[in-house]
């Protein structure tokens, strides 16, 4: 059961980084989180936090 919710939080967080990734360049900003391994297996372990220490550590990259 830990498996499938592992797998479907990496799901619900690629769809979240490509919204996120879509509404941040609608706006204009240009901090956007890559679609790989390393991003989905964060997202897959720490949820809706982990989605938001990806776009936060890609907002202190262009500081």
């Amino acid at each position: 059961m830990k498996i499938l919710n592992f797998f479907l939080r990496m799901v619900y967080g690629a769809v979240g980084i490509q919204i996120g990734n879509m509404v941040l360049s609608f706006f204009g900003i240009s901090v956007s989180v890559g679609l790989n391994f390393v991003s989905l297996l964060t997202v897959g372990t720490f949820g809706f936090s982990g989605l938001g220490l990806l776009f936060g550590i890609a907002a202190y990259g262009i500081l």
